[in-house]
C-alpha cells in the first residue's frame, strides 16, 4: 500500500487558522484501516482535538473517513469502491474538512483513492453472430463488441486476443476518450465449402497483477456474396442538449450508405455502447438514424455523452460512427448553505471580530451559474467575511448591547450569477447573554410626597420605582434606606422602605407642629456581581391637620384669675375696650381665626371684630348701664371640623377706679361662692370625717395609755414634763407663740365711691399694677395665711413683744427656756385635758370664728389672686387677742398685763403630770369656707 501526504498551511485574515492535507490510499481497504495521523501532519496536539470537539465535516456526501480524536488518526469508516465512487473520473479523491471549536478552525483534507485490479474485462454479450459472404474481400472489416473494464490505468483493458486466427485478425482503433474499438479483419477469403460455420474466441485482458481477462464467442455463418458494406457520411457526429430538455428532443441524425442493391443495401442503425446508461438516455431510430433524448440529463452529474452508432446491411456488413453529445448547463441549482459550526449564545461584552458561525456554500452549476455572492441583513452588528473559496465566517462588527437587542435573527442570503439568478437563505438565531453593565435608574430624578399628620404608624406613603435594563438576576432591584439624621435622630425612626417593592411606610405618627418636612435618600441596588446602584432624594411634606384649637394669649386665663378692663362712661361709639389676642399653631386655613361675641351682659353695647378680635363700643355708654359687663368671646379657626376656644372678658363701666373696684369685689365674691360651693362642701365633709376618725383613734389611744400609766404610777419616780399649747413655742426656741401678720384691704359699706382705708400699722395693703397695660386693674395679691403649716417657706415677721414671756413668767423650773423640754423637780402640773375638754376647745374655736366673721361686716373683703376662699385673721381667732389653752378656761388678751396674769394661771392649770411624756396636739381652730360664705350672705341680707 502506498500513501502520500501533502501538507499546506495558511493564515487567514479573520484570525481563524486553516490548512490542507492530502493522502493517497488504495480502494477496498478494510474498515478501521489507518489513513494517516492528522494531528501529527497538521502539527496539532491531541488535546486540542479533544478540547476543540474535532469532527469530520463532509457536506452531503457519505462519510467514508472518520476521526479518532483519542490518537489524532483518520480511519476508514466504510469500504471504498473507487469504481462506484468515481467511475471513469481520475484522479478519484474524497474531500472533507476537519472542524475545531474554541476557537473555531477548520482544515481541508483530500484523500485520493487509487485503483486496484479488482475488475476483469467483460463483454456485454457472451457471443456475437456474423453472416459473412464468401465473396467478402480480404481486408473486410467486422466491428466487434468491445470489452469494458471498470478499472483505470494499468488495471484497465489493455488488449484483445482472437483465436483461432486463420481467417481473421484483430485491429484496434484508439479513440479520443482513450477507449479502443475492436475490428475483425478478413485476412484470408472464406470458403463456404470448407467451413460454413466458424467459431472464434475473442479474449480481452488487462494489465493488472494478477492479469484478468474476459472472453466472448464469435459465431460466423458464411453466406454467399455481399461485397459492399455500409459507410457513414461522418465518422463523428456532434450534438448538444440542455440539461432541462424535455424527453423526445432530437439531438442529431446519423446517416450511412450501402452500394449494394436490394436487401444487401438495406441499412439498420443501432447503439453499440455497452455497460453504460447511454441507451437509457438516448435512442437511435433504426430506420432513419435520428438520435433522440428519452431520459433526463444532468450537467452536474455528467457533462458529455459519447454514443457509438452502428450501421448494418442485410449482408451483415457494418460501419460505425461516434455521436458526441454535450450537455448544456442550465442555472437550475440554487446555492446550498451548510452550517459548519455555530454559536447560539454570545456575551454582550465580546470583542469585535469574534467568530459566531462558519458556513460553507455549494452550487454545482458551472460558470456564472456557479458563482455565489453572500450577504446578511443590514443594521446589525455583524459582518460576513469570505475566508476561502465558498467558505464564509460570520463575525461581530461592533460592540453588542443586550439592552438594545437581546437577540438577533441573522439571515444569510446567497445568490448565484445565473440568469435568472437563484438564491437561498438561512436564518440564524443568536442570543445575547447579559452582563451587569447597567445600574438601576429611578423613574424620577427626585421624589416628593405628602402625608397628613397624625397618621397611623405603618401607613404607606408612596412608592419609589427603579428599573434596570439588564436581565434576570442583574435586573433584580432591591431598595435600601440610606442612613442619615433627621432632627438628630436616624431617618429609620421616621420611615422605612420595602426592599422588594420600594414602598415607603411611615414608622411613626407625624406632628406638623414639630416637623413640617424632611428628606432622605433611597438607594436602588441590582443583584449583579458586582452590584450596581443609584440614589434618589425623597422629600416628605407633612400636611397640617386641624388638631390644635386656638390659644388665647390675651387676656390671660389661668385658673380663676380675672383681668378687668375699664371703660369710662364718657366713651364714644367705637371706643376700643381691649383686644383679644389668640394664635393657632396649625397652618393654612386651619390657623385662620375669627372672633365672635358669644355671650354679653349687654349685647347692644359691645361688638367684637371678626378678624382682629378688637372689642369696641357700638353705642354711647349711659348711666343706666351696669358697672360690671361680662363678655364671652369665642375664637374659632377655619379648619374642618372647626375648633374653638372661649375667653371671658370682664369690663368695668365706671369713671373712677374705686367705683369699679367695689362692684367687681361683690361680683367676685358671688361668683366664687357659686363656682366653689360644691367643691368646698365635699372638702368639708372629708375633713369632718377625717377629724372624727382621728378623734376616735386618739381617745382610744389615750384610754389605753392612761390605763398603762396607772399601773406603774405608784412604782415610778419619773421627772415632771410640763404641758405647752401646740403653738406655744416658736422655732427659735425664744418661748414666744408663733404668729404672722395679715395683709388686708378694708372697704366701707356706705358708698361705692369711698376711698380705700388701710388697717392697723402692723398690716400692709398691696395693689399690684401692671405697667404694660393701660386702664386695667391687675390682680390684688395677699400673702399666705398664718394658719398654714409651721414649716411654711413664707418669711415670718418679727414676733410681737407683747407675746414674749419674761424669764420669770416662762413655764419650767427656775425660768428655764420654754419649749417641749422636760422640767426637773418642780412639782406636778394640772391634769392634761380630757377628751371632753379637747372637744370643748374645738367647738369654742368654731364659735369664735363665727363671731369674728359677724363683727367684720359684709363690707370688708380681702382681694387675692384667686377667688377661692383664703383664711385670713379676719375669719379666725387672733392669738394676739385671745389664746385658748386646752384644759383651761383662761384666755390671753391683747392687754400685756392681762396676758401675763392669764398666761401664768393657764400655765399652772395646763401643766401635765410628770409621768406624761407625750401629749397629742389638739386640733387647731380653723374656719371652713362654708361658714365664711354663709355669714357673709347673712350680713348682706
Amino acid at each position: 500500500m502506498r500513501r502520500q501526504v501533502l501538507l499546506l498551511l495558511s493564515i487567514i485574515s479573520s484570525c481563524s487558522v486553516f490548512g490542507q492535507v492530502s493522502y493517497s490510499i488504495p480502494e477496498e481497504m478494510a474498515k478501521g484501516s489507518v489513513v494517516g495521523n492528522i494531528a501529527l501532519d497538521l502539527g496539532l496536539d491531541v488535546k486540542r482535538l479533544k478540547l476543540g470537539n474535532a469532527r469530520v465535516y463532509s457536506g452531503d456526501s457519505s462519510e467514508y473517513i472518520e476521526l479518532d480524536s483519542e490518537r489524532g488518526r483518520l480511519l476508514i469508516r466504510e469500504r471504498i469502491d473507487r469504481e462506484a465512487l468515481c467511475a471513469e473520473t481520475t484522479p478519484c479523491a474524497l474531500h472533507f474538512q476537519i472542524v475545531l471549536e474554541n476557537p473555531m478552525e477548520f482544515y481541508s483534507v483530500t484523500v485520493e483513492i487509487t485503483d486496484i485490479n479488482d475488475n476483469a474485462p467483460a463483454f456485454e454479450k457472451s457471443e456475437m453472430k456474423f453472416i459473412i459472404s464468401e465473396s467478402a474481400v480480404v481486408g473486410a472489416k467486422f466491428d466487434l463488441e468491445r470489452a469494458v473494464d471498470s478499472d483505470v490505468g494499468l488495471n484497465a483493458l489493455q488488449g484483445y486476443v482472437l483465436k483461432p486466427s486463420d481467417n481473421f485478425s484483430l485491429k484496434l482503433h484508439s479513440q479520443a476518450d482513450g477507449t479502443k474499438n475492436v475490428e475483425m479483419v478478413l485476412q484470408k477469403p472464406l470458403d463456404r465449402e470448407k467451413n460454413e460455420f466458424l467459431s472464434l474466441a475473442l479474449t480481452a485482458f488487462d494489465g493488472g497483477e494478477p492479469q484478468m481477462s474476459g472472453t466472448m464467442q464469435i459465431l460466423i455463418t458464411v453466406l454467399d456474396a455481399n461485397d459492399n458494406a455500409p459507410v457513414f457520411t461522418q465518422s463523428v457526429y456532434k450534438g448538444t442538449v440542455a440539461e432541462n430538455a424535455e424527453k423526445g428532443t432530437i439531438v442529431t441524425t446519423v446517416s450511412a450508405s450501402d452500394a449494394d442493391h436490394g436487401l444487401n443495401g438495406k441499412i439498420s442503425y443501432s447503439i453499440a455502447n455497452t455497460l453504460d446508461d447511454v441507451r437509457n438516455i438516448f435512442n437511435v431510430n433504426k430506420d432513419n438514424g435520428v438520435v433522440t433524448l428519452i431520459g433526463r440529463v444532468d450537467y452536474e452529474k455528467k457533462r458529455l455523452f459519447q454514443i457509438n452508432v452502428r450501421a448494418r446491411d442485410n449482408g451483415g456488413l457494418t460501419d460505425s460512427c461516434k455521436v458526441i453529445v454535450d450537455v448544456v448547463d442550465i442555472n437550475d441549482n440554487a446555492p446550498t448553505i451548510k452550517i459548519m459550526s455555530k454559536s447560539t449564545t454570545i456575551s454582550e461584552n465580546s470583542n469585535p471580530n469574534t467568530v459566531v458561525t462558519m458556513i460553507n456554500i455549494q452550487d454545482p452549476d458551472s460558470g456564472d451559474n456557479g458563482k455565489v455572492q453572500c450577504f446578511i441583513n443590514e443594521n446589525i452588528p455583524f459582518v460576513l467575511k469570505s475566508t476561502s473559496n465558498n467558505f464564509f465566517s460570520l463575525v461581530t462588527d461592533s460592540e453588542l448591547d443586550r439592552e438594545r437587542a437581546c437577540d438577533y435573527n441573522i439571515t444569510v442570503t446567497c445568490s448565484d450569477e445565473g440568469v435568472p439568478s437563484l438564491s437561498s437563505s438561512v436564518t440564524l438565531t443568536l442570543q445575547i447573554s447579559d452582563v451587569n453593565d447597567n445600574p438601576p435608574v429611578f423613574e424620577r430624578s427626585s421624589y416628593e410626597a405628602s402625608i397628613v399628620e397624625n397618621n397611623t404608624p405603618g401607613l404607606s406613603i408612596f412608592t419609589v420605582k427603579a428599573r434596570d435594563a439588564d436581565w434576570n438576576q442583574n435586573a433584580r432591584v432591591s431598595y435600601i434606606l440610606e442612613d442619615s439624621p433627621v432632627n438628630g435622630v436616624p431617618v429609620s425612626s421616621y420611615v422605612s422602605v420595602s426592599a422588594d417593592s420600594g414602598v415607603i411606610h411611615a414608622v411613626r405618627s407625624f406632628d406638623y407642629e414639630q416637623i413640617k418636612d424632611f428628606h432622605f435618600r433611597v438607594k436602588a441596588q441590582d443583584g449583579g456581581s458586582p452590584p450596581l446602584s443609584s440614589n434618589v432624594t425623597v422629600k416628605i411634606l407633612i400636611q397640617d391637620q386641624n388638631d390644635n384649637p386656638p390659644q388665647v394669649l390675651y387676656p390671660v386665663q389661668t385658673g380663676g384669675s380675672v383681668v378687668y378692663e375699664m371703660v369710662p362712661r364718657s366713651a364714644d361709639v367705637g371706643y376700643l375696650v381691649t383686644k383679644v389676642v389668640a394664635v393657632d399653631v396649625d397652618s393654612g386655613q386651619n390657623a385662620w381665626l375669627s372672633y365672635k361675641l358669644q355671650k354679653a351682659t349687654d349685647r347692644a353695647l359691645f361688638e367684637v371684630g371678626l378678624q382682629n378680635g378688637e372689642i369696641r363700643t357700638i353705642r354711647q355708654v349711659s348711666d343706666k348701664d351696669p358697672v360690671k359687663q361680662i363678655l364671652t368671646v369665642i375664637v374659632e379657626d377655619n379648619g374642618q371640623p372647626s375648633r374653638s376656644a372661649t375667653v371671658t372678658v370682664t369690663v368695668g363701666v365706671a369713671d373712677s377706679f374705686p367705683e369699679a373696684l367695689s362692684e367687681m369685689s361683690d361680683f367676685a365674691q358671688d361668683k366664687e361662692y357659686d363656682d366653689n360651693l360644691t367643691f368646698y362642701l365635699v372638702l368639708a365633709l372629708a375633713v369632718v370625717s377625717f377629724l372624727f376618725i382621728t378623734c376616735v383613734v386618739v381617745i382610744i389611744s389615750v384610754k389605753i395609755y392612761r390605763w398603762r400609766q396607772s399601773r406603774v404610777l405608784y412604782h415610778s419616780n419619773l421627772p415632771v414634763i410640763p404641758y405647752y399649747p401646740p403653738r406655744y413655742s416658736d422655732t427659735l426656741g425664744t418661748g414666744t407663740l408663733q404668729h404672722v401678720y395679715n395683709y388686708e384691704v378694708c372697704r366701707t359699706t356706705d358708698s361705692r365711691k369711698s376711698d380705700c382705708k388701710f388697717g392697723r400699722a402692723g398690716s400692709q395693703n398691696v395693689l399690684i399694677m401692671d405697667p404694660s397695660s393701660t386702664g386695667t386693674m391687675q390682680r390684688l395679691q395677699s400673702e399666705k395665711s398664718i394658719l398654714d403649716e409651721p414649716d411654711s417657706p413664707l418669711e415670718q415677721k418679727p414676733p410681737n413683744n407683747d407675746w414674749r414671756f419674761n424669764q420669770g413668767q416662762r413655764p419650767g423650773p427656775s425660768g428655764a427656756t420654754g419649749g417641749p423640754e422636760v422640767a426637773m423637780g418642780t412639782g406636778p402640773w394640772p391634769q392634761p385635758p380630757t377628751e371632753a375638754e379637747q372637744l370643748q376647745a374645738l367647738m369654742a374655736a368654731a364659735n369664735e370664728v363665727s363671731e369674728a366673721t359677724a363683727t367684720l361686716g359684709p363690707g370688708t373683703m380681702g382681694l387675692s389672686t384667686r377667688y377661692s376662699p383664703q383664711f385670713t385673721l379676719q375669719h379666725v381667732p387672733d392669738y394676739r387677742q385671745n389664746v385658748y389653752i386646752p384644759g383651761s378656761t383662761a384666755t390671753l388678751t391683747s392687754n400685756p398685763q392681762q396676758q401675763q396674769a392669764t398666761a401664768q394661771q393657764a400655765a399652772q392649770q395646763a401643766l401635765p403630770p410628770p409621768q406624761v411624756s407625750v401629749q397629742p396636739e389638739p386640733p387647731k381652730a380653723a374656719q371652713t369656707p362654708a361658714s365664711k360664705k354663709k355669714s357673709t350672705k347673712k350680713e348682706k341680707k
